[in-house]
């Protein structure tokens, strides 16, 4: 598989706060899942490859091209699509006004093709029936949807998506996982706190925990993490257990080191999430 995006020991501090500490990784095409706590570094990693922010230490490649070099770092831009975790809306604007605005910024220079485009985008999440309402009368979730929309302007080779499906309904995100499940050939990197989105969309998994990677490999892997180590059992207390909690059926599942003769469960990619968490933490802890 070919190589899209490059970072090698990555560092970035802000003031006395260490947001990342040496963190390297590669990704292609394909889907990407970024799964964290709040706080591991996951923002701050894709604004630096958003090409917003400059890393303190460390090297980052995007489509062969180096974002420290102001003219690569331009046609990187040219190439790339990014949904921060938080977008800028000027409220007076409409949603057309808004995604067409970012689509100056990118350097659509012709008018029709570019109100084309805008209209494209705008159908293809769903809002082009609002095209003319002003953001500020547009719920959470459509307005979420408006970020993803100036995103995908012009087909971007690389797109970066920071909690994209915060404040979307059910059905709002199965829409979204529909959308960006056909983007085929394009390197897209995910990053979400809905473990259940990257178990259902993504071919590969990064964990960051304390601004490290402390996994790289396939959402089958990471469910492997605890292989053995899940059980459902009556009582809310067990020894061993990292995690615990009631589920629907009225029984508890537990999430650590077993007891003997306990009733063993098969994995999810959540359980070996969280115990790879509290593994994380526990040393840390040690250390």
């Amino acid at each position: 598989m070919s190589t899209t995006i490059r970072f090698t020991d990555i560092t970035k501090r802000f003031a006395t706060t260490r947001a990342l500490g040496g963190v390297t990784g590669t990704t292609g095409p394909g889907m990407t899942g970024l799964l964290g706590p709040n706080g591991a570094g996951k923002t701050t990693l894709l604004r630096i490859l958003a090409t917003v922010l400059a890393p303190d230490h460390g090297g980052v490649e995007i489509l062969g091209l180096d974002p420290g070099d102001r003219q690569e770092r331009t046609e990187i831009r040219r190439r790339l699509g990014y949904l921060p975790q938080e977008p800028g809306f000027h409220p007076r604007f409409t949603a057309f006004e808004f995604v067409d605005y970012v689509a100056i910024l990118k350097e659509l220079d012709d008018r029709r093709a570019r109100h084309a485009e805008v209209h494209r985008v705008l159908e293809v999440v769903g809002l082009g029936d609002v095209a003319g309402k002003r953001i500020k009368t547009l719920s959470g979730g459509m307005r979420r949807r408006l970020g993803l929309a100036q995103a995908l302007l012009a087909r971007p080779e690389v797109l970066l998506l920071d909690e994209p499906t915060a404040g979307l309904d059910p059905e709002q995100r199965l829409r979204f996982r529909q959308l960006v499940s056909g983007e085929h050939g394009r390197t897209v990197v995910l990053s979400t706190h809905q473990t259940e989105d990257v178990a259902t969309l993504c071919g590969r998994v990064l964990v960051l925990a304390d601004g490290r990677v402390r996994f790289d490999g396939t959402p089958a892997q990471l469910a492997s993490v605890a292989s053995g180590r899940v059980w459902i059992a009556d009582a809310e207390a067990s020894r061993g257990a990292a995690v615990s909690w009631r589920t629907g059926d009225g029984r508890v599942r537990h999430v650590g080191n077993p007891p003997d003769a306990a009733e063993i469960a098969t994995p999810t990619l959540e359980d070996g999430y969280l115990l790879l968490l509290h593994e994380s933490r526990t040393r840390q802890q040690a250390a």
